[in-house]
């Protein structure tokens, strides 16, 4: 079985037929699906989509049970907690529906967690860390781009002298290197090679 364009996060099944993993779909699996907008709907109350796959959290007053669905429970009320909570014990205690967010100081609201800043994102030495409210993401470095060779994903060098998003002189060589680029003046000119005389 071989797939032309990759199975992202599935497997390849037959010529160009791919078996997405649960939470994903699309002819290469690259896209996510938003369980949040399936009926019937996964969570009683309100639904959080994350990639590959979904939290639920509760109405204020209502305590997550394990099948999505949402109870009525006077403690949760009295804590009054941004994302419902559970009782652990006879203790409790308020939710966040991702693991990229914390529980605030307060103890009943959720704040980001910077998994770039904190060092907790690892991308790979091609890739910068872009951090999103509950997530992060690894994107391409300046000068590169996303493309699908030999079965994988990596960021490939962008040409900027083929597709002419250089800023050289009209009096200039442009010559391509690794994420950039540089500009040197052609014979009889003189100058930066973004300035030519």
């Amino acid at each position: 079985a071989t797939c032309a364009h990759g199975c992202k996060y599935g497997e390849c099944m037959g010529p160009n037929k791919c078996k997405c993993f649960p939470g994903f779909t699309g002819k290469t699996c690259n896209q996510d699906v938003n369980e949040c907008g399936l009926k019937p709907r996964p969570c009683e109350h309100r639904c959080m989509n994350t990639h590959g796959s979904y939290k639920c959290y509760c109405l204020n007053g209502y305590m997550l049970m394990p099948d999505g669905t949402c109870t009525s429970s006077r403690t949760c009320d009295m804590v009054n907690c941004q994302y419902g909570c559970e009782e652990v014990k006879g203790q409790v205690q308020c939710l966040c529906p991702s693991g990229g967010l914390q529980l605030g100081p307060n103890g009943r609201t959720c704040i980001d967690i910077d998994e770039c800043s904190t060092g907790k994102a690892v991308c790979s030495y091609n890739r910068r860390c872009v951090n999103t409210f509950g997530s992060f993401y690894c994107k391409c470095q300046q000068g590169y781009e996303l493309k699908y060779t030999s079965s994988r994903y990596s960021c490939a060098d962008v040409n900027e002298c083929v597709t002419n998003t250089h800023r050289c002189n009209l009096h200039a060589e442009c010559l391509n290197t690794q994420g950039s680029f540089q500009c040197k003046c052609k014979q009889g000119y003189r100058g930066s090679g973004f300035d030519c005389a």
